[in-house]
């Protein structure tokens, strides 16, 4: 029993002190997850605790459930939307990418390393692939706004690639222990049954579930714990029949959550937390794991590798996978950069060991590093790339806040909380009538709490700075809110100015546009053809702007895409629609 409650203590505190440390993140720069390995690494045999752990069966146990939460998790918050704009590249990173990343990678491991090239390409596949919880992480809490394009791209591979790095691994494993015994045929077999069956049980699963939550009524705490545990279920099952289970519980969990019912209400914050919770678990018992000196007796193995995958491998695979769907060059920067390695690596790594594959131990040491420099160079760095490559856009149209509240089974009132900025436009104004472009049965004030307190709003109320006032909103006018309770100084006049200084309606002639009445008439304009065939300069005049953006850009649009007219005038895109369709487009002056 002693030793029972001893197990409990140590559990608890090493958690405990995990979350704490994430208090630290922000004001360090360091990525949260890196603080919860060094919380495990700290209590293992060469740490403060000295916990001696190489259960590396409980560890890849662990490692797998944990993983299949995260994926789920991250199912239930992608947006169809981001399928829009991000599918297909990121299908495409998630197979071919990874593919390339590991051929790539795997020649210059061998080299590096003076080993055979099995072991050289199973090194490369280890981690040949992005983290699902890195990315979900550092990108949706990092507090950067990235075009959509960008953003989807990387949660959608992050979230489909583990499938097939994990075929790449268990492939080349066999390969290690029997090479005789593989074919070329047999792993592309493998590979269609693993995709296959995800890709069936995952999509007929969440389906079923999305139809079987709204005919029940449980307890509100209940239908996470009953997503969960579908999911787990939909992951093991899967598993069984030689499918792809992340595959399977990532698609299950897009579904479930792009089919909104009042059962499904409190779900997302409940898994939030089983999510960060699994997170939390799984890169402390990897800590546990792992013995730092062994890792830093192979340190320049790990930096060697680290710079190749990031410098050359990455942006190889990048470049090759989405130049054809006609991302921008800074976009593939981004994307290229952003190849976060994480917890999946790691416990790849732990799949030799347990083969019994030789040099499984240097590998998982090297392995270990390598997701420690990617989380340090890649994961602390996001904003400042960002910024560097421009694909960031600005965040102050998003509310701080916001809850749906269901008034019946398919009946809900979403309430949006926002925050008097610095600078703010609201400062001063009355809470009820913050916007004459908004109709007033359309916004209903909830609630102003100022200092912690309710404020009574009556006829001489007026915002002050900080206050935090919520509202009932019928219509889409989140936005256009949050841009006027959010900072208008000079400190954020670079992202003020993003979208330009006038707003065209997309149905608008180019020609008709008092700006162009010059250009219009000497034609010194950029009349480079976007099509096979030449265009004469005269005709871009009579296209509406909507026209003249998607000719030009030629791949889906969206918000912060940016087309020249010529050296002095662009457009670029400020709003768009669920269904793709243009909002409203920015006209910006050099």
């Amino acid at each position: 029993m002693d030793t029972l409650n001893v197990l409990y203590l140590v559990g608890a505190l090493l958690i405990f002190a995990s979350i704490m440390a994430s208090t630290l993140s922000a004001r360090l720069g360091v990525p949260l997850l890196l603080l919860f390995l060094i919380v495990g690494m700290l209590a293992g045999e060469e740490g403060v605790l000295g916990i001696e752990f190489s259960q590396y069966n409980i560890a890849n146990f662990i490692g797998q459930a944990a993983l299949a939460c995260i994926l789920l998790d991250g199912g239930l918050r992608t947006s169809f939307q981001s399928f829009r704009v991000g599918l297909k590249p990121a299908v495409t990173l998630a197979t071919w990418g990874v593919f390339a990343t590991v051929v790539v990678l795997g020649l210059f491991v061998t080299w590096l390393l003076d080993v055979d090239w099995r072991v050289g390409m199973l090194m490369a596949a280890i981690v040949g692939s992005t983290d699902a919880a890195a990315v979900f992480s550092l990108l949706r809490n990092g507090g950067v706004k990235l075009n959509d394009r960008v953003q989807a791209t990387l949660e959608l591979e992050s979230g489909a690639n583990d499938p097939f790095a994990i075929l790449l691994v268990t492939g080349l494993i066999a390969l290690n222990v029997d090479p005789k015994g593989q074919t070329v045929l047999g792993f592309l077999g493998l590979l269609v049954q693993q995709l296959g069956f995800g890709l069936l049980l995952g999509l007929l699963a969440g389906y079923l579930l999305s139809k079987l939550l709204p005919k029940i009524n449980l307890a509100a705490g209940m239908y996470a714990i009953l997503i969960l545990s579908a999911g787990l279920a939909v992951f093991a099952a899967t598993n069984l029949i030689g499918g792809s289970g992340f595959l399977a519980v990532y698609l299950a969990g897009v579904i479930i959550g792009n089919n909104k019912v009042r059962s499904t209400e409190h779900v997302l914050r409940v898994m939030d937390s089983f999510a960060w919770l699994s997170q939390a678990v799984l890169f402390v018992v990897l800590g546990l794991l792992v013995t730092p000196s062994n890792v830093l007796n192979v340190w320049y193995y790990s930096v060697a590798i680290t710079a190749f995958m990031i410098l050359v491998a990455r942006p190889i695979a990048v470049y090759s996978s989405v130049k054809p769907f006609k991302f921008k060059d800074k976009e593939i920067g981004f994307i290229s950069w952003v190849g976060l390695r994480g917890a999946v690596p790691i416990t790849l790594a732990i799949l030799p060991v347990i083969a019994l594959v030789e040099d499984a131990f240097l590998l998982f040491d090297i392995a270990f590093g390598v997701v420690v420099l990617s989380l340090i160079l890649q994961g602390s760095t996001i904003p400042i790339m960002a910024n560097l490559f421009r694909v960031r856009i600005p965040n102050n149209k998003e509310p701080k806040e916001q809850h749906e509240v269901w008034v019946s089974d398919r009946a809900k009132i979403t309430l949006y909380e926002f925050e008097v900025n610095d600078g703010a436009f609201a400062i001063g104004r009355h809470p009820q009538t913050i916007s004459t472009n908004i109709n007033a049965n359309e916004i209903k004030i909830f609630a102003l709490v100022r200092r912690q307190y309710l404020v009574v709003v009556d006829d001489n109320t007026e915002l002050k700075r900080g206050d935090h006032v919520w509202y009932a909103l019928r219509g889409k006018h989140a936005s256009k809110i949050a841009q006027i309770f959010n900072d208008t100084s000079l400190n954020n006049k670079e992202m003020d100015d993003f979208y330009g200084d006038w707003l065209l309606s997309p149905s608008a002639k180019l020609g008709s546009l008092p700006f162009f009445d010059e250009l219009m008439q000497t034609e010194t304009v950029n009349t480079k053809p976007k099509t096979k065939r030449e265009t004469p300069a005269v005709d871009m005049w009579q296209q509406t702007v909507a026209e003249y953006i998607i000719e030009n850009l030629e791949t889906a649009p969206v918000s912060g895409d940016t087309v020249a007219i010529n050296n002095d005038w662009s457009l670029v895109v400020k709003e768009i629609d669920e269904k793709g369709a243009f909002r409203t487009i920015g006209l910006k002056y050099k």
